[in-house]
């Protein structure tokens, strides 16, 4: 698995598990366990991993769909 992107917006995980699910690219979320601890105050942020060879497309997906991706 490789990090698709890192955020602590609460709305962009969500948005960006939908886009890709709708283009049949699999994903999983790290670090919500951790969020939640931390007391939901945005401090820690959240990651989206997708398959590395589902990389290119998914950094697509998401570009097409106006979400930032850092790095």
């Amino acid at each position: 698995m490789e990090e698709l992107l890192r955020t602590t917006d609460i709305t962009v995980i969500p948005l960006a598990r939908t886009l890709l699910a709708d283009e049949g690219i699999e994903c999983f979320e790290l670090d919500v366990n951790m969020s939640v601890l931390e007391g939901s105050i945005g401090i820690l942020p959240r990651r989206l991993m997708v398959r590395r060879d589902d990389l290119p497309a998914a950094r697509r997906v998401l570009w097409e769909n106006g979400v930032r991706i850092d790095g």
